[in-house]
């Protein structure tokens, strides 16, 4: 699943890493120290922010009575950049 992320959101994700490091701990971390600390997110916390996701899509699909992925899509958030 996390590897099927794209190289754009993976760059996005790691922009944001750094900029919290530096902006909310004052801190100036590299290349590797991003790679590992988004692996760490992705694999250890990932699956519990991808099983709420999945709980609160059957909720609002349920509550919505949706019936076509277009109805699906609806549900996304979109991502701060």
């Amino acid at each position: 699943m996390y590897n099927q992320l794209s190289k754009e959101a993976r760059n996005r994700m790691k922009e944001e890493i750094k900029s919290y490091f530096y902006n909310e701990r004052d801190e100036e971390i590299g290349e590797i120290a991003t790679d590992s600390f988004l692996e760490f997110c992705m694999e250890k916390l990932g699956p519990y922010f991808y099983n709420e996701g999945v709980q609160d899509a059957i909720k609002i699909i349920n509550e919505r009575n949706m019936q076509s992925e277009d109805d699906l899509y609806s549900l996304k958030r979109p991502v701060s950049r």
